[in-house]
């Protein structure tokens, strides 16, 4: 299953039903699971864990050192999990000892081409990212997130669970959950209702969410008087919770 053009260094651990492309270049630290596919030409290198079932297509860069000039060959890590797609060209590099030592993607992520994911980034599981997004360092991305084609996400940056990003957005703080963006810089254009109608949440949870990202983002009131008009009237609500508890956790601000 190995292309008799790929380069193996001795070390890489290479499960049975795994496949090699040509040209591909695998480095001595790389370990790959089963049913994973690596494209021709791809390199991957670096302490990089994949899981099973990924199908990274030709050309990817993956497991090399951090675009980050306080990088001193510390031995850190790049992690992938199992399912995901990452297509043509796309690059993700391993973590900085500043941080947690580790870029980590998750489970069934489709990333698109020309994506790039920089050091100590997390993206959780069910993300889609558009062509050409570039993730600054430092940047969690939560579940079933969608960022939009051209979309840059600047470092420390946090994205919640179903948030949207528009085409070509610049984003400069935080996106609390459930909330689309769009813009240079961002700003909040109203909530991903069609992603949620998706994903199954029946309309009285969506109404909430609608009800909430008015409070926060079309009253006048601050933010700290948004937070606790939401945590007296609608503190029982598992989404809001999930809004208020982002917002409030936010080390960046959020986009408002």
């Amino acid at each position: 299953m190995i292309h008799p053009t790929a380069m193996i260094e001795e070390g890489a651990i290479i499960a049975h039903s795994a496949q090699i492309g040509p040209y591909a270049i695998v480095g001595s630290r790389v370990t790959i699971g089963d049913g994973t596919t690596i494209g021709g030409h791809s390199i991957i290198t670096g302490r990089t864990s994949i899981g099973k079932n990924n199908k990274i297509f030709n050309h990817v860069s993956m497991g090399e050192v951090p675009q980050d000039k306080k990088y001193k060959d510390e031995d850190t890590t790049l992690t992938v999990g199992d399912g995901n797609v990452i297509r043509e060209f796309c690059t993700l590099n391993t973590g900085t000892i500043q941080d947690r030592g580790d870029t980590s993607i998750g489970n069934n992520n489709w990333i698109m081409a020309y994506v790039h994911v920089a050091h100590d980034c997390f993206i959780g599981n069910n993300t889609i990212l558009a062509n050409c997004v570039q993730l600054g360092g430092h940047i969690i991305i939560e579940d079933q997130v969608f960022l939009g084609g051209f979309t840059g996400v600047h470092q420390f940056c946090r994205v919640g669970a179903h948030a949207m990003t528009g085409v070509g957005s610049v984003v400069l703080a935080d996106i609390p959950p459930f909330v689309t963006v769009m813009g240079n810089k961002a700003k909040p254009h109203g909530i991903n209702s069609e992603g949620l109608k998706r994903l199954g949440y029946d309309s009285e949870v969506i109404s909430d969410i609608k009800r909430a990202y008015k409070i926060i983002y079309r009253s006048r009131f601050t933010l700290d008087e948004a937070l606790q008009k939401l945590g007296l009237e609608m503190g029982d609500s598992a989404p809001v919770k999930k809004m208020i508890n982002f917002i409030v956790g936010s080390k960046r601000s959020i986009v408002r």
